[in-house]
């Protein structure tokens, strides 16, 4: 299946860039580009794209504010929000995460990096390059975590998981990690999701870091 793919970025060089790492894929077609958080509303209503990679700064609208009217409740076959950033956007991300962003991915992660992010937000899962999970969510909570302790209804080996998912491994690495088949890391991570009544990996590994299961030293 192709994966159809938005780019929104008031930087053209930044759109042409992505455009031409991801058009070399046989499994991804860019099938719009945006200047703007408006212009990205627009195009993604009209093309109904799988995907939306996402800038945090941009005029008119900014991306945080596209993410929110992109998933908002009730929207049909909403596009998995992936917002590119770097560190100075960091005070944006917490309100990312009750949003509903699909990953979180630095505009100089590479093009690897750019590829798997987008096939990752297509097939349910996110991706979060582990820098931005332990820098950025660090960041946010560095006044310290919150004073609840981690949640009781979840058991040892999902808090194992949650733990690792907070790190910004992959289902793949935490299967390796706990000895367990990346199926089985899908079944947990659906009943931590349940639990937790998050909307993704993003909002579990923010939760960790706020409910202080996870601290800086991993």
């Amino acid at each position: 299946m192709t994966i159809r793919v938005l780019i929104a970025d008031d930087q053209a060089m930044v759109r042409a860039g992505f455009a031409m790492v991801l058009a070399a894929e046989d499994d991804i077609d860019v099938v719009a580009e945006a200047e703007d958080g408006v212009h990205a509303v627009e195009l993604a209503e009209r093309h109904r794209p799988d995907v939306a990679l996402m800038d945090i700064r941009m005029p008119r609208m900014d991306g945080l504010e596209a993410l929110r009217r992109l998933t908002r409740p009730g929207t049909v076959n909403p596009p998995k929000v992936v917002v590119v950033t770097t560190f100075d956007d960091d005070a944006y991300v917490q309100r990312a995460l009750s949003e509903g962003a699909s990953g979180f991915l630095l505009k100089d992660s590479g093009p690897a990096l750019l590829v798997e992010a987008v096939r990752a937000a297509a097939s349910g899962e996110a991706l979060v390059s582990p820098a931005i999970t332990v820098r950025l969510l660090e960041r946010l909570n560095s006044a310290g975590p919150s004073p609840r302790e981690p949640h009781t209804a979840l058991s040892p080996r999902e808090e194992a998981l949650v733990r690792l998912v907070a790190r910004g491994l992959t289902n793949a690495e935490i299967a390796t990690e706990l000895t367990i088949s990346v199926g089985t890391v899908k079944t947990h991570l659906t009943n931590v999701q349940t639990k937790l009544n998050a909307r993704n990996r993003v909002e579990i590994a923010a939760w960790a870091w706020e409910s202080g299961l996870v601290d800086g030293r991993g």
